[in-house]
């Protein structure tokens, strides 16, 4: 890899990380009681499957492209717990999504939207010892799913660990008008729907940049 690319990345990676500590710190005060598993929503059609040598946290620029992804730049930070409240650390939290245009970058989109060259549209992290996770990426545009059924924008989510069951879910964001006729938003029971629903802060991600920061826990059960 080359190395100039490397330490911007290394950068970057200890500026997010630093962000996440300090959201998980309010985190852990709420993490002391049981907690509703999150609810698990379909998986969908677009799961990457062909190899991605990037996967990194920064979804909003590839290796070698000088361009960075159109859209509106997130973060999107939270913690792995478990149903006690406590950490999960280690979990792998995989994530998808389509693009700013509402294009996945997967040969069954039968989308005509273009596919975005500078995103990366596909990220695995790890949890921190306390839990903690984060990725950089843009808000995904909303796409038809079939005749008259748009699909709100969402960010797939398939997190796991060896002692829990694996959960696969999407995170949705709170406002958007197309959740409130969404097919599997409104096939989630009421009361799960809010662990499901991201809500926006201001934040900053890498040198000081404001963004939407979006937060989002995710709870397993243990197996």
């Amino acid at each position: 890899m080359n190395k100039k690319f490397a330490s911007r990345r290394e950068f970057l990676g200890a500026g997010l990380g630093a962000a996440v500590l300090s959201g998980a710190a309010v985190s852990a005060a709420l993490a002391s009681s049981p907690q509703r598993a999150t609810a698990p929503v379909g998986e969908g059609p677009f799961y990457p499957i062909n190899g991605q040598t990037e996967r990194d946290y920064d979804m909003t620029r590839v290796e070698g492209a000088a361009g960075r992804a159109k859209g509106d730049i997130i973060l999107v930070q939270g913690r792995v717990l478990d149903d006690t409240g406590k950490p999960v650390s280690g979990a792998l939290v995989d994530v998808w999504q389509a693009n700013a245009a509402g294009r996945y970058d997967h040969e069954k989109d039968p989308s005509t939207a273009p596919i975005d060259p500078n995103f990366q549209s596909w990220a695995q992290v790890r949890a921190d010892s306390e839990g903690a996770y984060s990725f950089l990426t843009i808000k995904p545009g909303a796409y038809p799913a079939e005749e008259k059924w748009v699909r709100p924008p969402h960010i797939h989510f398939k997190v796991s660990k060896r002692g829990y069951h694996e959960i696969t879910t999407q995170m949705f964001f709170e406002g958007e008008p197309l959740n409130d006729i969404d097919n599997l938003y409104l096939a989630v029971a009421i009361a799960d729907r809010a662990g499901i629903t991201a809500k926006a802060t201001r934040g900053t991600a890498k040198d000081g940049e404001a963004a939407l920061l979006f937060g989002f826990d995710v709870v397993l059960k243990k197996a």
